[in-house]
């Protein structure tokens, strides 16, 4: 059994899930649900919707190029099953998978290194817009001894 992948979207179409179009000239087109599928009638363009994985490659959310997409590729030269073969193969996909994790953190980290300070210069500049809004116990405190010094004024003039 196959594994296919989403046309739209780029996600992973299991065996009994999913619709399949087919056009008049043969090309087939395989949807993971009806969303992608109605987009897709839709002539959007998948790079220009926000929740798919071209979206996300081609604003730089994900990684785009690294040597382990190498060993996802399909591959149509059917291998005679051997036993060996496919405890290293295993193996293999494990650790491939481990390298790409660990790829994909570090890749997460550089994206979001300057987002802190950006936060920071924003939530100053919203302080700064603000300020009136902001009340301290210092500013209640000299308030409050300005309108006691007022009301004892008031009753000395009276």
């Amino acid at each position: 059994m196959r594994i296919e992948k989403c046309y739209f979207c780029s996600s992973n179409v299991y065996p009994g899930h999913g619709t399949v179009f087919v056009r008049n000239d043969g090309k087939t087109f395989r949807f993971c649900r009806s969303k992608c599928h109605k987009n897709f009638k839709m002539k959007r363009n998948p790079r220009k919707v926000r929740w798919t994985k071209a979206f996300r490659k081609a604003a730089g959310k994900e990684m785009a190029i690294d040597s382990t997409f190498e060993f996802e590729k399909r591959r149509n030269v059917p291998v005679r099953y051997d036993r060996d073969l496919m405890q290293t193969t295993i193996k293999a996909m494990k650790r491939v998978q481990e390298v790409r994790a660990r790829r994909e953190r570090a890749f997460y980290k550089q994206r979001m290194a300057g987002n802190k300070d950006m936060q920071k210069a924003q939530d100053l500049k919203e302080v700064q817009k603000n300020i009136n809004l902001i009340s301290t116990p210092m500013i209640k405190a000299k308030e409050q001894i300005q309108k006691v010094a007022e009301s004892s004024k008031q009753m000395d003039i009276e």
